[in-house]
């Protein structure tokens, strides 16, 4: 059997069940150190696979720092360190300059500090982010309870959108085709929301695969059914106007879009903020699977080994 036959988080279980990993399966790794509970992650950019050549190097930077830092939020955590190994072709020193300019101001942005790493020669461009955060408690995928709210940061899909304009490579861009643009070059880890999600959130993880995809994760870690409404998902005005002028249903681009590096989460309804942009999109219930408006949802989301 190959690896593709299994798909990424086919390959995940298998590993898991095959080398008794238990600890497996969250956005981090929770480790207690004394009094401290550290969270471990890592990340990886792959030129071909996640970004084209034609990106501007420093929001290849910004972006990987992101991905990794979204996953200590997303579990409730403070990011605190990063370590950044280079995969590095012969390329023009201009371009790791402007490489190191996207993680260091991101770093900056989100108050972690480049602490080390690794550098290696390598045929393609690659970047491997490893990040330390700390949380006063570690909110995983498995958590949800029966009567939470189902609930999503911001808008989804406009990194979907933004990477179809990218390839569409037109020689004007309408401002709001550029915003969409820009979601998906530089898109912003929620620390916002590092509180709330520590103190109220049951379930927690975010968005990097599609909507559709990742909440099967987190349905099928909790052991519960899932039911989500297509009406109640956030949508952006540039999200609807791209697809207006595009005939493309802009819920499709919500529930299969990946690299919003938005937040799913569930916790009582009652524990809502209103100074946060989330939205309850449905309810956790007794039974197991996930639906959409009363049928099974498939997951339409990325798969490093099935996309």
């Amino acid at each position: 059997m190959k690896v593709s036959q299994l798909g990424e988080f086919g390959l995940i279980e298998y590993l898991k069940n095959r080398f008794y990993l238990e600890e497996v399966g969250d956005d981090t790794a929770c480790v207690k150190v004394g009094d401290s509970l550290l969270l471990l992650t890592c990340d990886t950019l792959l030129e071909g696979r996640h970004f084209l050549d034609s990106y501007p190097m420093s929001a290849v930077g910004w972006k990987g720092v992101s991905a990794c830092v979204s996953d200590l939020i997303a579990n409730g955590g403070k990011p605190l360190y990063l370590l950044v190994t280079l995969l590095l072709p012969d390329v023009e020193l201009k371009k790791v300059d402007e490489l190191y300019e996207g993680i260091t101001r991101a770093c900056e942005f989100y108050g972690v500090k480049l602490v080390g790493g690794n550098v290696v020669k390598s045929e393609r461009l690659g970047i491997d982010f490893f990040g330390v955060g700390l949380t006063e408690r570690f909110v995983g995928r498995g958590g949800a309870k029966v009567g939470d709210g189902i609930f999503v940061s911001g808008t989804l899909g406009d990194s979907l959108a933004g990477l179809e304009l990218i390839l569409m490579e037109k020689r004007h861009y309408e401002d709001f085709e550029l915003r969409l643009i820009e979601r998906h070059l530089r898109p912003t880890a929620r620390i916002d929301y590092i509180a709330h999600i520590s103190k109220y959130a049951n379930a927690s993880m975010d968005i990097s695969d599609g909507l559709s995809s990742d909440i099967q994760h987190m349905a099928k870690r909790s052991g519960l059914r899932f039911s989500i409404q297509k009406e109640k998902l956030p949508l952006s005005r540039e999200l609807l106007e791209y697809a207006k002028r595009h005939g493309k249903d802009p819920y499709s681009y919500a529930l299969r879009g990946g690299e919003d590096y938005q937040l799913l989460f569930t916790h009582p309804p009652s524990r809502i903020n209103p100074f946060l942009d989330m939205t309850q999109i449905g309810t956790v219930e007794e039974g197991e699977g996930v639906f959409l408006d009363g049928a099974p949802l498939e997951a339409q989301g990325f798969d490093h080994f099935k996309s």
